[in-house]
């Protein structure tokens, strides 16, 4: 560690204790620009009060000004409800004049949503998923079961004929709407796929009104959420509402989500998960501002905060970037269930991976274990083993010195019927035994505590394996750490997501019945559900808790985990990777005391080294609770938004007194006093004020973030390895760099394009035009707000200029050809559009339009 003394504060680098999932610096130029983007009208939604005929003669409006204009496009979807606007599909050429039609309020990119992996051999189990959250204690002690809440799945679709959702099994037949799942809708068809790079390309919806799922996604999320059979859910007797916005394979768009949205609030669901979002966007994204409307509505939303672990700080995605939103992150499960094999002589069994490469392990049969080694051995069967020696038996082999490939060859040519592997360092082991000539003998990996069980077992006498069906849980090394691929935060705007976690590191779960019944999937995706379960939870324990109050009453009593990058130092995680921390939902039902806010967005502190911020404490029972006051400061992150790096020490917090007592059926003010060091600049730290109780109630935490400096001095346009920005014009679906003076016909696609790499989210982007030889300003060809930030150091977006500009509001330029030079200003995210400091600004080079 490496200490910085400053303002009292002794900050301490650190360095995780091994190398974390390396973030994507991105090895070549992406364009990352759409074809297909939201169109925001200026009117409020119907969800704000907006007058339904009002909207209709505003989109009549811009349809006919944009055919007035010249302008193409696709009109994929009108929405009214939770946004006013459209998707469109439209040439990237056209989106200058695009901007410049009357009533355009903002224009966003329309994301393209990928799932994640499909089920692995072992992972992690959801029993034990649901022992650390508390759902267990809530379900078996509390008898909550969700009874008479109505949850919306917007995913792939549920398994509409699988018994755990009261379905008639693999035979089908089950009539829609069922017991369970009792409405929705079907919005793309089972051949929709939105990815482009996608052999199964197919971007043209086909709805209908039977949701029912080919994929999986769907159904191993709403299991999480409710499945009630062999796997069990958070709240095995919710009512379903399926909103199937993917197909059988590939990926979605975020304006299909949208027009979900709108159908979930019509349908008037209570709970809404959202496992799918677009990253590196805003809290004013489409489907984040809706996401919010629909809290304000009464829905509860909950949504994944994205896998996006390796593409650095400020990736946290849309819908659960919404303000009111609960966006959770993936915590690492603490059971491993697997697949098993028993040992004499008391049947105990050993969980395994099957090794790559090698034939299955049989459905049964009982042979003698041989050991090669001893638990101490280095090469253990590294070297050609005795002939015969192993004939008949199956071979106990400790990793080391050489490959699997070789250990197992040479147990079969000592005539070995099969092999267990097993780790010479903590952990399950998962081996490949790929090679050529092949392995022939099943061959299986254990862990290191239950090879050195068995090696003494064979030392002590006869020792038989017998494989059958049979499984085994086992510890999982990373359990209760935030995952790997969990998404840092914060919103761009400073406030502090994601909100809490769940486990979500693999998970096992309801699957289509023709893909197996049972599987194990990962990601956040996984993680939401637990939460969206445990809101039912409350809503059946409290009915009349105001929708946009459950994220602090889960927020409340959760509790956060160790840094995963070295756990044994004791710190905790980021406050901007896990949020509150684990949600404990049995200490949040029960807990008779509450604080709003559920958490502290404290911004930039521009030199200032303290904030106070006012918490206010209900107590909603029938005695006095007094609380001890403290504070834990998490691990914090420096300013690089890609290299990362961590700190700790970098906050404190007073309070006037070390106690406050609540009285019954009262509230009370507490203010506490959060210090920040000044340094390192552009770093983001947090922690946690926690209230210990004295009466043995659920211990209360607020978690707090902040950004260490000045945000404004971040810099949005930081040049690339490629060079961008760049002056470039579009052949076919690749770009060329052009040098001062290029000539543009501005006939088609033979206009400029602006090549622009964005490091960090920008508040207003806007290019406007000026004549290189006479310094006319020509104004404004190009302006939207709220814009993304690219998801590696090296992707792009492009943006072109048809050669118009706009005056004012209404005033439409067609430039003479000349000589001109395009300005690309940005603004930074909260930045102060009257300060030319928050500003940044690049110039084209010189470019020539000869019509």
């Amino acid at each position: 560690m490496v200490a910085l003394a400053q303002d009292g504060f002794e900050v301490n680098w650190l360095q995780p204790i091994a190398p974390a999932a390396p973030v994507d610096l991105g090895a070549a130029p992406v364009d990352e620009t759409p074809q297909r983007w939201f169109v925001e009208l200026a009117g409020n939604p119907v969800a704000e009060r907006g007058s339904a005929n009002a909207l209709r003669s505003e989109k009549q409006a811009f349809r006919d000004a944009a055919r007035s204009a010249g302008v193409r496009y696709i009109e994929n979807y009108a929405f009214d409800q939770l946004f006013n606007g459209f998707s469109i599909t439209v040439a990237r050429s056209q989106l200058g004049t695009l901007m410049r039609i009357p009533g355009v309020k903002a224009i966003y990119p329309v994301e393209t949503i990928d799932l994640p992996d499909q089920p692995a051999a072992s992972a992690p189990e959801l029993y034990t998923a649901l022992s650390m959250t508390g759902a267990d204690i809530a379900g078996s002690e509390l008898g909550l079961t969700g009874a008479g809440v109505r949850v919306g799945i917007m995913d792939t679709g549920i398994d509409i004929d699988h018994p755990d959702f009261g379905g008639g099994g693999v035979n089908g037949g089950t009539p829609f709407p069922s017991a369970r799942i009792a409405d929705g809708w079907d919005f793309v068809g089972d051949a929709f796929n939105a990815d482009p790079a996608s052999a199964g390309y197919n971007p043209v919806p086909a709805p209908d009104a039977r949701p029912d799922d080919c994929n999986g996604h769907g159904t191993h999320v709403a299991g999480i959420v409710g499945a009630n059979g062999k796997v069990k859910g958070v709240a095995p007797k919710v009512t379903f509402n399926a909103y199937r916005v993917f197909g059988c394979e590939g990926s979605t768009t975020s304006d299909i989500m949208l027009a979900a949205m709108e159908r979930a609030l019509l349908d008037r669901v209570d709970v809404l998960n959202m496992s799918i979002g677009a990253s590196f966007q805003w809290p004013e994204y489409p489907t984040a501002k809706a996401a919010t409307r629909l809290v304000d509505r009464g829905v509860v939303v909950v949504a994944s905060a994205g896998n996006s672990g390796t593409s650095g700080l400020y990736a946290v995605s849309a819908p659960s970037l919404g303000e009111k939103v609960i966006s959770v992150a993936s915590y690492d499960n603490i059971g491993i269930a697997q697949a098993a094999f028993a040992v004499s002589p008391d049947a105990r069994k050993i969980g395994f991976n099957p090794a790559t490469g090698a034939p299955p392990p049989p459905a049964s049969g009982t042979a003698l274990l041989a050991r090669t080694g001893t638990a101490t051995s280095t090469a253990d069967a590294c070297s050609p083993l005795p002939a015969n020696s192993l004939a008949g038996k199956v071979a106990l082999i400790r990793r080391g010195s050489c490959g699997f490939y070789d250990k197992a060859r040479n147990a079969e040519a000592a005539g070995a019927i099969g092999v267990v592997l097993y780790n010479n360092v903590a952990g399950v082991l998962n081996p490949t035994v790929a090679g050529t000539p092949s392995v022939n003998i099943p061959t299986v990996g254990i862990n290191d505590v239950d090879g050195v069980l068995l090696d003494g077992r064979i030392a002590a006498g006869p020792t038989q394996i017998t494989w059958g069906d049979f499984h085994a849980s086992q510890p999982n090394p990373t359990g209760d750490l935030i995952s790997s691929f969990s998404s840092w935060g914060t919103s761009p705007d400073l406030q502090l997501k994601p909100d809490i976690g769940a486990p979500g590191g693999s998970i096992y779960s309801t699957y289509p019945l023709e893909a197996g019944g049972y599987g194990s999937l990962s990601g956040t995706s996984m993680a939401s559900p637990h939460v969206a379960g445990a809101a039912a939870l409350l809503l059946q324990y409290a009915p009349r808790t105001p929708a946009p109050k459950v994220a602090a009453i889960l927020q409340n009593t959760a509790v956060p985990k160790a840094w995963s990058g070295n756990p044994g130092l004791g710190f905790l995680d980021s406050v901007h990777r896990q949020g509150a921390g684990m949600m404990r939902i049995d200490k949040a039902v029960v807990a008779a005391t509450r604080v709003q806010p559920g958490k502290l967005s404290l911004g930039e502190n521009q030199g200032a080294t303290s904030q106070v911020r006012s918490l206010q404490i209900e107590n909603t029972g029938n005695k006095p609770v007094t609380y001890a006051l403290s504070y834990t400061a998490a691990i914090g992150t420096g300013a690089g938004t890609f290299a990362l790096s961590y700190f700790s020490g970098g906050s404190a917090v007073t309070f006037p007194s070390p106690t406050i007592t609540v009285a019954p059926r009262s509230t009370a003010t507490l203010n506490a006093t959060i210090l920040s060091a000044t340094a390192p600049a552009g770093g983001l730290y947090g922690g946690y004020i926690v209230m210990t109780p004295n009466d043995g109630s659920p211990t209360l935490r607020v978690p707090y973030s902040g950004y260490i400096g000045d945000y404004q001095a971040k810099q949005v346009l930081v040049p690339t390895a490629n060079g961008f920005p760049w002056l470039a014009k579009l052949s076919g679906n690749s770009y060329t760099r052009q040098a001062a003076g290029a000539t543009y016909s501005m006939a088609g696609d033979d206009v400029p394009f602006f090549l622009i790499h964005f490091e960090h989210q920008s508040r207003i982007v806007q290019m406007t035009v000026r004549d290189a030889t006479t310094g006319r300003d020509w104004y404004t060809a190009f302006e939207t707000e709220y814009f993304g930030r690219n998801s590696s150091a090296t992707g792009f977006y492009a943006f072109s200029w048809d050669g118009t500009t706009l005056q004012g509001r209404h005033r439409v330029h067609t430039v003479p050809d000349g000589k001109y030079i395009v300005t690309l200003k940005v603004l930074k995210a909260l930045g102060d559009e009257s300060n030319p400091a928050h500003w940044e600004t690049w110039n084209s080079p010189v470019i020539t339009i000869q019509r």
